[in-house]
């Protein structure tokens, strides 16, 4: 038999998850959008015509925000309302932080990022820009515990 606070235990935990995918979704939509913004050209445009250094850079960056993303989703704590409050501003500041980091490594590794995301072909800088998100990213996110 199942105790009598079991169903509604699991309709609670149901909608608590459905609103923290929300908020996730719609960070990670806001972290996708700040790269894009911020990186030379049009990120979104060249991924849709199947640039690979773009695909690299952008698939880097989307997980790097889903890093920052799901640390503040379960550092979030507290109550419901706090627990909201905690994920979507210290999301929108790891992205922030993500954001202003990479492009800084980039200034100072002097990479040609416009260039490299319009090549058609590969190039190692891709990776370097790649793995510059990904690093950032896991130091965001370890920042934001």
């Amino acid at each position: 038999m199942l105790a009598p606070e079991f169903w509604p235990t699991v309709g609670v935990n149901i909608g608590l998850i459905a609103v923290y995918a929300v908020i996730g979704a719609v960070l990670m939509y806001v972290g996708y959008f700040a790269i894009d913004l911020t990186t030379p050209g049009d990120l979104r445009g060249l991924v849709r015509e199947g640039r690979p250094n773009a695909v690299v850079v952008s698939a880097a960056g989307m997980v790097s925000m889903a890093l920052i993303v799901v640390v503040a989703i379960y550092i979030s704590g507290g109550g419901f309302v706090e627990g909201m409050l905690n994920t979507a501003i210290y999301g929108l500041v790891g992205i922030v932080a993500q954001v202003l980091a990479v492009r800084g490594l980039e200034a100072v590794a002097r990479l040609d990022v416009d260039g490299c995301l319009h090549d058609d072909r590969f190039t190692p800088d891709s990776a370097v820009i790649a793995a510059m998100h990904l690093a950032l990213g896991l130091v965001v996110a370890v920042a934001i515990i």
